[in-house]
């Protein structure tokens, strides 16, 4: 079978890609390896958001009394959670599969692997287009320390199928993954450890918000060791495990129940044959452009398999990059300012850079910070904590990144990475009228702190 198009995964990158080549006009084939949605919709993005919006009202309930609500007593059921995920994923894979029935994209429920350079083989049939995208994701990482292997040890998609809440969770990883899970668990009622090799958790984050949320997170009961080193997983006969970790020159043991390895993830290469078709790759990913062409100039690779940048919806406009290049179109696309956040209590946001990156590049700075304590809407959703800082090139005033920590910081920093996508300025911000009372204001507070 012929088409114009192939691509090889059926996660965001992939399933919108499909989309967006067929409204183009194209007759694509869209290769399903496993579940429509890929790793974001079934194992990550979404049931671990299910899992924070569930951690977020057990949080509210264990104060109810600071906005009247006396006696107030409730149970968790962890099957009700569960089931409540399962009907959110399950929506939602429906839905992509009546979008790709509609948009008439040729779907074939089994993983493709090259036979050469326009030809792929999936369950025993071959499939040639002019253009082929691979968009096959990444797998959990794990560190190769003694025990790393034990059946014990869980990765991110493991934990979200156990139908318990563990009495206690050590977490190995205190990036985006470690942390939503630290804070879902501790909610529902697990003693967290987390141990980060980094100095800091969160390290993509701007040191400031990482350092404010641990402290957070500290004073919710949830245990973080940054600056560890994990070196070696025990499990005794009474089912305890044990994590043997080195901080500031001491090795130190931590016990619990269960254990989640959370250390990032890897480039999905592996059974895609790409010798075949002349593919540069490595365990790194596969080598891209910057219009997602891979070596070999009519196949493109996209989202996390090429590692640029391992986000579901970074992975969703590499694919509007590649359709682009294949049609020869210029695009305004900023892959420079991308969103990103994390979903603990309270949540993280972020666009653009860091003033340790601004540092590192020699860019002179000004920055402006205000704290959600001061914000009227906040204080009134019960949500004081939180920190809003933006970063502005002191040459001309130019908004070059934004961190904020509290209520709806995800939401704040995509307004500022719209701000941003604009080259909006400092006197153009201040120009801006901001609507009372909004979370949103801490933003206006962090442009007139700027000196």
């Amino acid at each position: 079978m012929h088409s114009d198009l192939i691509i090889i995964g059926a996660g965001p990158g992939g399933y919108e890609t499909a989309l967006s080549a067929a409204r183009r006009g194209m007759s694509v084939t869209l290769f399903n390896g496993d579940r429509l949605g890929g790793t974001c919709l079934n194992e990550g993005c979404i049931p671990t958001k299910c899992l924070c919006r569930n951690a977020e009202a057990v949080a509210q309930f264990k104060e109810a009394d600071k906005f009247g609500i006396d006696d107030f007593t409730f149970t968790l059921d962890y099957n009700k959670v569960i089931a409540r995920k399962n009907e959110v994923t399950d929506t939602l894979r429906t839905g992509i599969a009546s979008l790709l029935k509609s948009a008439k994209v040729n779907v074939v429920e089994a993983m493709a692997s090259f036979k050469d350079q326009h030809t792929v083989v999936a369950a025993g049939e071959e499939y040639t287009a002019d253009h082929i995208i691979i968009a096959t994701g990444s797998v959990s990482k794990s560190l190769p320390i003694p025990g790393h292997d034990l059946p014990c040890v869980m990765d991110s998609t493991r934990i979200l199928a156990i139908d318990y809440v563990p009495e206690s969770l050590t977490i190995i990883g205190g990036g985006v993954i470690g942390m939503e899970f630290a804070n879902i668990f501790a909610s529902f009622g697990s003693q967290v450890t987390v141990i980060e090799f980094m100095k800091q958790i969160l390290p993509p984050f701007d040191s400031d918000i990482a350092k404010r949320l641990k402290q957070t997170l500290t004073k919710k009961g949830i245990k973080i060791i940054t600056s560890a080193a994990a070196k070696k997983i025990e499990q005794n006969s009474d089912y305890e495990i044990s994590v043997t970790y080195e901080c500031k020159g001491k090795e130190e043991t931590v016990v619990s129940t269960d254990l989640l390895m959370a250390v990032g993830r890897a480039p999905r290469v592996d059974g895609l044959n790409l010798e075949a078709a002349g593919v540069d790759f490595s365990p790194r990913g596969i080598s891209v452009d910057d219009s997602m062409r891979t070596s070999i100039p009519h196949i493109y690779a996209i989202g996390d398999v090429n590692a640029r940048m391992m986000l579901a919806h970074v992975a969703s406009f590499q694919g509007e990059r590649a359709l682009n290049a294949i049609q020869g179109k210029e695009d305004g696309i900023r892959f420079d300012i991308v969103p990103s956040a994390v979903f603990t209590v309270p949540e993280c946001g972020m666009a653009g850079l860091t003033e340790e990156q601004c540092k590192s590049q020699s860019i002179e700075i000004m920055t402006g910070q205000s704290f959600f304590r001061a914000n009227g809407k906040a204080l009134s959703l019960g949500e004081p904590d939180g920190l809003c800082k933006l970063i502005f090139r002191k040459e001309d005033g130019l908004l070059l990144g934004a961190h904020i920590m509290g209520v709806q910081a995800a939401d704040l920093a995509q307004q500022c990475a719209d701000l941003m996508n604009r080259n909006t300025t400092l006197s153009e911000m201040r120009q801006i009228i901001f609507g009372h009372p909004t979370v949103s204001e801490v933003i206006l507070g962090a442009i007139h702190a700027v000196k």
